[in-house]
């Protein structure tokens, strides 16, 4: 708005200097001599002329100025936000920004520098809701449908959204109602797209999907194109939430533990040469066996970790900080989820360091063991060329577990060269200094890619989930005067949709159904099975640890 002031401030000085110097030419350098005298007479009344030619131009000058004055000044409310430019611009919004002061507040809603910070709940959700002049941007919608489940349940906030958008603003005439729901409708649209793609979870309440459809049919009172958009979006909810649902009944068959029906009778003697058995048929199976190459292998574990990571909604993060708060917790709701994708997932990552692990006990060999020691090496080290940090820091876990680091004689035939310097890439010290300077060259990478493959980012995920929580649980939710810290929710969603970046990332290497089978379903030792098979291949070195294997043999015969 400073802008435009000035501008009409050069112009109208502008414009009276040209009145000026065009009424002393006329005064001064007449056409002719003789019509001097003539003219004299009658300036006066070419100055009375000139002036109302001034003034008029001078009103039409200002007009536009004035015009929007008054029509944004009061009315219209900041849209920039601190991560906007993550997303598309919305196709309903209007593309016209200023600069606001550098603090001010509008019904309910604080901004500084022109960045909302904080608000009422029931502003934010108003201010959530289209109007035939306001669309809320991407980011805000997104922002604020990630954090409202903190402080009310998504069905509570649905309600109030179908209340605002349609009934609070009918006036009873079948005419004008039509005619607004028509002009309204692409937005509220657009506003129920973005929740049904990014947040498809919170429609497993029955009450959300009769809410959703009962809007359908609100719209289609006004508007045939917008119920027609809303039938489609219903469709892709339906096929959506099919998918994850068929996700979630495999992570709880697989989670089940199959435990084969036990002989009528069985003497201790036929229960020690079942264990033999069972130690020896795994044994038999050896990651080798089934792919000997570290950057096929790297690869197919990049399928793994992004097909998981694209099964985890936003909401679960923000779900994380709710179950630690169980007199804020809607149970009812998050009691719903049977398992959590991002339970899962972390569930992965220790099944991979085990696996690893056990991969390396599992040679009687000496020279076997180095061997399948230097190819999880060089796995690691493909998985961290590719970017995949969560299955590089699940490699070096597993061999770090103290039933692998014991194993000195298969470490010593091992050059550890290209280990440690892996294990300086995920070195803890300094809050990861180094494998977070790694992670922002992988996001730069990503962000300029000209390949798929340039774009996997795939993050060391137990250290992700961490930062958003200390950054929750550094920043109140809730300000004294009872606002909510809407600038903290900025920043947990800049992060969160960093993420939902990573995860949209479609994996292009070729899939190994054999070895992804044996990556998934091939079963690996316990940590008393890990301890036990670690002194089979090295034995105890003192007391202590042949008391620990001879217990250990002892508690797994009677298994």
């Amino acid at each position: 708005m400073t802008d435009v002031l000035r501008t009409n401030q050069i112009g109208f000085h502008v414009l009276s200097f040209a009145v000026l110097c065009s009424g002393v030419k006329l005064d001064i350098y007449p056409a002719r001599w003789e019509e001097k005298v003539l003219w004299k007479q009658d300036l006066r009344y070419n100055r009375v002329y000139i002036f109302f030619v001034g003034f008029w131009l001078l009103f039409f000058c200002a007009l536009p100025s004035l015009f929007y004055f008054f029509t944004f000044w009061d009315f219209r409310m900041p849209q920039t936000t601190p991560f906007a430019a993550k997303f598309p611009p919305n196709p309903y919004g209007g593309g016209h920004t200023r600069y606001k002061p550098v603090e001010e507040s509008y019904s309910g809603l604080r901004y500084h520098d022109n960045n909302l910070v904080s608000g009422s709940l029931e502003a934010l959700i108003q201010h959530l809701i289209p109007t035939v002049d306001y669309s809320p941007d991407r980011s805000y919608i997104f922002t604020f449908l990630l954090s409202s489940r903190l402080f009310l349940h998504p069905f509570d906030l649905m309600s109030r959204v179908c209340y605002l958008c349609v009934e609070h603003h009918r006036v009873g005439d079948p005419q004008i109602d039509k005619k607004r729901i028509r002009d309204i409708a692409p937005k509220i649209v657009q506003l129920l797209t973005e929740w049904t793609e990014t947040f498809p979870y919170d429609f497993r309440d029955e009450r959300m999907m009769r809410s959703l459809k009962e809007m359908t049919h609100r719209l289609a009172f006004g508007d045939e194109l917008s119920r027609r958009a809303m039938q489609r979006l219903i469709q892709r909810l339906l096929r959506k939430l099919t998918i994850l649902g068929q996700y979630e009944e495999s992570l709880v068959t697989s989670s089940t533990p199959v435990t084969p029906p036990a002989p009528a009778s069985s003497s201790a003697g036929d229960k020690s040469s079942a264990l033999k058995a069972k130690q020896h048929v795994r044994r038999e199976e050896c990651i080798l066996n089934v792919c000997d190459d570290p950057f096929i292998l790297a690869q197919q574990l990049t399928h793994i970790e992004m097909e998981k990571l694209g099964y985890i909604g936003p909401e679960e993060f923000v779900q994380a900080f709710v179950q630690k708060r169980p007199a804020d917790n809607h149970k009812s709701f998050f009691s719903k989820r049977r398992v959590s994708n991002l339970e899962a997932y972390v569930e992965w990552f220790n099944r991979l360091s085990y696996l690893v692990a056990t991969e390396i006990c599992l040679p009687v060999k000496k020279k076997h063991r180095a061997r399948v020691l230097e190819f999880f090496i060089d796995v690691a080290r493909e998985c961290f060329n590719i970017g995949n940090f969560n299955s590089l820091m699940a490699i070096i876990t597993g061999m770090n577990l103290s039933p692998v680091s014991r194993l000195k004689k298969t470490w010593g035939k091992v050059n550890t060269d290209k280990f440690e310097i892996l294990e300086h890439q995920m070195d803890p010290s300094n809050n990861f200094y180094s494998y977070r300077t790694a992670l922002r060259g992988a996001t730069q990478r990503s962000a300029t890619a000209h390949t798929t493959r340039e774009k996997i980012v795939i993050p060391f995920f137990s250290l992700f989930i961490k930062d958003i929580y200390f950054l929750n649980e550094g920043c109140a939710s809730r300000l004294p005067n009872g606002h909510i810290n809407f600038e903290k929710f900025w920043e947990v969603a800049k992060q969160v949709n960093e993420f939902l970046a990573w995860r949209q990332v479609i994996c292009p290497f070729e899939r190994d159904r054999k070895t992804l089978q044996y990556l998934i379903s091939v079963s690996v030792f316990t940590d008393d099975e890990l301890q036990l098979a670690s002194y089979e291949s090295e034995g105890p070195e003192n007391n202590l640890e042949r008391d620990t294997r001879r217990s250990l043999r002892s508690s797994l015969s009677r298994m």
